[in-house]
């Protein structure tokens, strides 16, 4: 009778095992560099190992052990990184009963007190056969702080006779005052090459049949874990009768037909919704996750981005011929953009599958997007469309003129009326507080004893007086002067006009005290019940409603607007605004003229919808 009929079955993970250095896969470079300092006898007194699961830390830490106390077949061998495998000790470690190889597992014992029973109590004795006796702890990130310092002062100055090991997958919680201490190695991902012939041997040497396209499968859903691989490929013989193929192996992992998700992959990039619901309901009705279905799309998605930017990329060994020619095609034929955009709304939509109620109809629901945003035109043939459109028609009529400012009224105070717009009257009742009059709604401000020589140079019209309590950064008077102030008229170093309602109503204070503060000037504001014009923020509203409608009207703008329907125009800058914003730093990449030179720091020149008008 086998030994394995006499301890009954072993799990493949666990029978094939390594037992030395030469066993071990993927791991070259650890490797090399233990060889190395056991020649020189350069043993350093800690290691720290670290890696994903499955890469083969504890057998790695076990391998290290039998190494250093191995004594040969005839009991004369000192430390080697070839163990024999057949003397007393290398047989107690493998089988996890030496009593000088303490092994002890940081997740469930991580208290102080733990460490101090196993560990700096009998620390200081001498091993009882062993050469060296050796501490391993397993998952050492999970020890508390206290226990982390307690080993401190062991681990940097440890008895000759006592080594470490330590093992974690997460070397970022282990503290930097052990990790110092330590000789620390990094277990990396085994390669698909090397797992798929790993799989191979250990098939073999149980008499499986199984074809490579399932190995494939199986490597790439280990992901680089040997622990994983290999209980996958137990399971998987398991559920094969006779030769086991990558449709039983899909199936036992719940994978969709790699060939099927490309081609529901080729039904959403051509939008077409119903084909790719249908691809997606078949698969669904033959047992495949919807949320393993879209985690395939977004796989493809990532590896056709990237085969697209790197083409080596494609010769992966863990995906079959025709589907690597197949995404080389769609490297090819597909935008970046395009794939950028499916990886974005596939990531959106893994988390509404894995939180919604049904995982079916989240699904379907992220396909219709996906098929719906696959129709939309990219940026550059949206550009091409607009410039194939025709040319805008001649405007019917000139478009409305920017308002200008009211000139500054005569002796009679009059205010000059806009083209089409009657005269308004002249007030019936006047209010005017001059200086040191009491007057409760108007008021002049006491000016300095000095008056500038040219007010009227400085100030020639209302516009002016609005540049300089902007420039002065007042704001509040500036919305209250823009909103609340109806010009009747206006001279350098006086104002007439009818409030607005709402208007504070000490505006005319205010407004002639500062005015009056920042020109060293008298000014006189008066307040008036009647023939006011409109206020400078009616004006400006009308006028962007007027620009609104009118870019709303260019052909190129309704073509926009018909291709995104519910779009809608916020707001309109014309080349001039667009310039000045240049001009001032705030619009970078576009022209400056300020200085009689034109500046580009951007690939784009600005569109004015109203330049060929």
């Amino acid at each position: 009778m086998s030994e394995e009929q006499k301890t009954g079955y072993q799990v493949l993970a666990r029978k094939y095992r390594p037992e030395t250095f030469a066993d071990l896969v993927g791991q070259d470079a650890m490797v090399r560099t233990l060889k190395n300092a056991f020649a020189a006898d350069r043993i350093a007194q800690a290691f720290i190992l670290t890696g994903i699961r499955g890469t083969g830390k504890t057998t790695t830490a076990r391998i290290i052990a039998k190494g250093l106390n191995c004594t040969g077949p005839d009991g004369q061998g000192g430390p080697t990184t070839e163990p024999c495998g057949q003397c007393e000790a290398c047989r107690a470690i493998s089988a996890g009963q030496h009593v000088d190889v303490i092994e002890m597992d940081g997740a469930s014992q991580t208290r102080i007190d733990d460490i101090r029973s196993n560990v700096l109590e009998s620390v200081h004795y001498a091993p009882t056969s062993a050469r060296y006796k050796i501490y391993i702890i397993d998952e050492v990130h999970m020890l508390s702080t206290s226990a982390f310092n307690a080993l401190l002062k062991t681990l940097e100055e440890p008895p000759p006779h006592v080594k470490f090991i330590f093992a974690t997958t997460e070397i970022r919680k282990v503290p930097v005052t052990v990790l110092s201490r330590c000789q620390r190695f990094d277990l990396r991902r085994i390669e698909p090459e090397e797992m798929i012939a790993l799989l191979r041997r250990i098939a073999d040497a149980e008499g499986a049949s199984i074809t490579d396209e399932a190995l494939a499968l199986i490597t790439r859903a280990a992901e680089g874990s040997a622990r994983d691989a290999t209980s996958l490929l137990d399971q998987a013989i398991s559920h094969g009768a006779g030769e086991t193929t990558a449709k039983q192996v899909r199936a036992m992992l719940g994978l969709a037909d790699r060939g099927r998700v490309l081609d529901l992959f080729d039904m959403i990039l051509k939008g077409d919704a119903a084909g790719a619901l249908g691809e997606l309901g078949a698969q669904y009705a033959d047992g495949a996750d919807p949320l393993v279905v879209l985690r395939d799309l977004a796989e493809i998605a990532h590896w056709v981005s990237v085969v697209k930017i790197t083409p080596d990329a494609a010769d992966d060994p863990t995906i079959a011929p025709e589907e690597r020619a197949r995404g080389q095609t769609m490297a090819e034929s597909v935008p970046m953009r395009v794939l950028s955009r499916m990886w974005q709304m596939l990531l959106k939509a893994l988390e509404e599958v894995a939180q919604a109620p049904s995982s079916m109809m989240a699904a379907e629901m992220a396909v219709i997007r996906l098929t719906h945003v696959a129709d939309l035109p990219s940026p550059d043939e949206l550009v091409k469309k607009l410039a194939a459109a025709p040319a805008p028609a001649p405007a019917p009529a000139a478009p409305p003129p920017r308002p200008s400012p009211p000139p500054a009224g005569g002796s009679d105070g009059a205010r000059a009326a806009a083209p089409g717009e009657p005269g308004p009257a002249r007030p019936t009742q006047h209010r005017v507080s001059e200086t040191g009059g009491s007057g409760p709604t108007a008021m002049t401000a006491t000016a300095p004893a000095q008056t500038p020589d040219s007010l009227a140079a400085r100030y020639p019209t209302f516009e002016d007086v609005i540049a300089l309590i902007r420039a002065m950064r007042d704001m509040k008077l500036l919305f209250d002067v823009e909103s609340g102030v109806r010009l009747v008229s206006y001279a350098p170093g006086r104002i007439e006009f009818e409030p607005a309602p709402g208007a504070p109503a000490d505006l005319a204070q205010r407004l002639g005290r500062q005015l009056a503060a920042w020109t060293g000037a008298r000014w006189g504001v008066s307040v008036v019940s009647g023939g006011g014009g409109a206020t400078i923020a009616d004006r400006m509203r009308k006028e962007e409603e007027a620009l609104r409608a009118r870019a709303a009207s260019h052909p190129h703008v309704k073509a926009v607007l018909d291709i995104f329907p519910g779009a809608e125009i916020r707001k309109v800058r014309t080349r001039g605004e667009l310039i000045a914003s240049a001009s001032a730093g705030a619009l970078p990449g576009a022209q400056s003229e300020s200085d009689g030179e034109t500046q580009e720091s951007g690939d784009d020149e600005a569109w004015d919808p109203f330049e060929h008008d």
